[in-house]
């Protein structure tokens, strides 16, 4: 369930603004998405005038583009701390997100809760005053009916997502299902997080609760930097 929005200009300018901060030595998680691939490719960019960072990946996508523009890799296991992570959203609220259109919200969260600050990049139309975007959920796939129930019986409407180039689900790279659960307007994000997080079978859920550190709002005129 992939999320159109802004200009190319404006998640370019997000993304890049906050690749700025990756200090040299740094080590970076590199979040999935149209908006987090700028900053990724500006990373590249840094890393081939001189900065010394290693980005960790969130996703195939993000490992794939890393390895094209030359950000060295690593992983968790293999670093005392990260420094920093730079992820994109489908939707945010001052520092609480919904993310997971892409699907790799799993292990995006994994490496955004690791790391010391969380910078999102977004164009303006993912902002809103209070979130009601679907909130996908990652759920192994004999647990697609059950989860499904149980978040019926919280007041949402799941809805299985489909593959857009081949018949059948999206898989993710977990080889689990995803479920994209409408709840309309969602004024507790912090109750409804631990009530999907306590579906059995649900491996992770797109809402982030309160993450954010900083949210670099892209515009064809620059860079809005909101911190929390």
């Amino acid at each position: 369930m992939k999320t159109s929005g802004g200009s190319d200009a404006a998640k370019r300018a997000a993304g890049e603004s906050a690749a700025d901060a990756a200090d040299d030595g740094a080590v970076v998680g590199l979040g999935t998405g149209s908006t987090a691939a700028h900053a990724i490719r500006e990373l590249g960019r840094r890393v081939d005038a001189g900065l010394d960072v290693r980005g960790i990946p969130t996703s195939y996508q993000s490992r794939e583009l890393a390895l094209e523009v030359g950000v060295p890799l690593t992983t968790l296991d293999a670093v005392e701390e990260v420094d920093l992570a730079i992820d994109g959203a489908d939707q945010f609220s001052g520092p609480h997100l919904v993310k997971g259109g892409g699907a790799a919200h799993a292990r995006e969260k994994i490496v955004d809760a690791a790391a010391d600050r969380l910078l999102v990049v977004a164009d303006p139309s993912k902002a809103a005053d209070r979130l009601d975007h679907p909130v996908p959920v990652e759920v192994l796939p004999d647990a697609r009916t059950t989860a499904a129930d149980a978040v019926r019986a919280l007041g949402g409407t799941p809805e299985l997502r489909t593959a857009e180039r081949k018949d059948g689900p999206v898989v993710t790279d977990n080889g689990n299902l995803v479920l994209d659960c409408e709840f309309d307007e969602i004024p507790d994000p912090a109750s409804l997080a631990a009530d999907l997080a306590a579906i059995p079978g649900a491996v992770e859920h797109g809402l982030f609760v309160g993450l954010a550190d900083e949210v670099h709002v892209g515009s064809e005129s620059g860079v809005d930097v909101r911190t929390f």
